[in-house]
């Protein structure tokens, strides 16, 4: 049975992981029968959005403590978390991804990733250990991995492709039912709400990532 990590960024679209994304991840692990360890860094989030409003709500939340919502309370504070721990790791995405797991948000290219983010994928990936990420988590990898030139896609964007090949990816255009899989740097992508529009549709592209990174491990 395959020991899969799933990295939360809080909880809801604006500021943490995409809900949507986050539970069919969990959903096709489990059908899978793969063995699934929820983690989150225990940081502040960048803000807390009303999701109504679409604006910020001027509270402060933890990563760690919102994402437990989805966790269901069962979830690791993600430093006590080795790359030996585990077969795989996925990040589903979200704001949050680009706002707490690192700052791509506000600085695009420039960003930098959380400590121990960083150390994770790292690990994972010097030992060779599938990698998928989701939506705009894609730009987390391009970030750490950049030195290896990963295949990635976020979907269609221009703008963000841009940025993530500066990063220095290689940005491969995909429809949100299908993946780009980096065989060589074991790193799986699929655009997610990047592209949407239904939770129906997005669950073709996280279905075939799932599938493709218990394959790889």
């Amino acid at each position: 049975m395959a020991r899969v990590g799933v990295v939360l960024a809080g909880c809801g679209v604006y500021d943490g992981a995409e809900i949507h994304e986050a539970a069919l991840t969990l959903f096709f692990l489990e059908k899978a029968g793969a063995e699934i360890v929820c983690m989150a860094p225990d940081v502040d989030q960048m803000d807390v959005v009303n999701h109504i409003k679409g604006k910020a709500a001027g509270e402060k939340r933890n990563v760690l403590i919102e994402s437990s919502r989805i966790a269901r309370g069962n979830i690791k504070d993600m430093k006590d978390v080795r790359g030996n721990d585990l077969d795989a790791l996925i990040f589903p995405g979200g704001f949050g991804a680009a706002k707490n797991l690192c700052n791509f948000a506000v600085k695009g290219p420039d960003c930098t990733v959380n400590p121990e983010v960083e150390r994770l994928i790292k690990e994972m990936h010097g030992a060779k250990k599938p990698i998928g990420f989701m939506c705009i988590a894609p730009a987390i990898a391009a970030r750490v991995l950049g030195a290896y030139n990963p295949q990635l896609t976020i979907g269609n964007d221009p703008e963000t492709a841009k940025a993530i090949e500066k990063m220095g990816a290689k940005h491969i255009v995909a429809t949100v039912d299908n993946i780009v899989v980096d065989a060589k740097n074991k790193v799986v992508t699929t655009p997610a709400y990047m592209l949407g529009p239904t939770i129906s549709k997005v669950a073709l592209g996280i279905e075939k990532l799932v599938s493709e990174v218990l394959k790889l491990a």
